[in-house]
């Protein structure tokens, strides 16, 4: 069983940035970041291979959010820039069973509690 627990969220402006983290309780192969907002399917954000070689992004954040590891500290991160009030949601930190990347919510075996983002106008 792996603990996930996120943070870094909060309320900016248009235009600015947040850096989510995610600690997880144990060790890790694939991890991800999805998203969901009011109303709305959880959606697929971005995914790193276990040894970070692979990633993938949403094409709604790609070239604005950066995902990576630090497998010493058990920690993937989400750097979100350029903010946009489209991505207001809560966001989730899962993690997979297998080894590399993967964009389906099915193959994540571990979800945290989520962390609020909220980007006004």
């Amino acid at each position: 069983q792996v603990q996930l627990v996120e943070s870094g969220g909060g309320l900016v402006q248009a235009g600015a940035s947040l850096r989510l983290s995610c600690v997880a309780s144990g060790r890790t192969y694939a991890m991800g970041w999805f998203r969901q907002a009011p109303g709305k399917e959880r959606e697929f954000v971005a995914t790193i291979s276990r040894n970070g070689g692979r990633i993938y992004y949403a094409d709604s954040v790609k070239g604005r959010f950066t995902i990576s590891r630090d497998n010493a500290k058990n920690t993937v991160y989400l750097q979100m820039n350029s903010l946009k009030p489209e991505d207001t949601a809560v966001y989730y930190c899962a993690a997979a069973q297998i080894g590399g990347a993967t964009m389906g919510p099915g193959e994540y075996a571990y979800w945290g509690q989520g962390t609020q983002v909220t980007v006004s106008s």
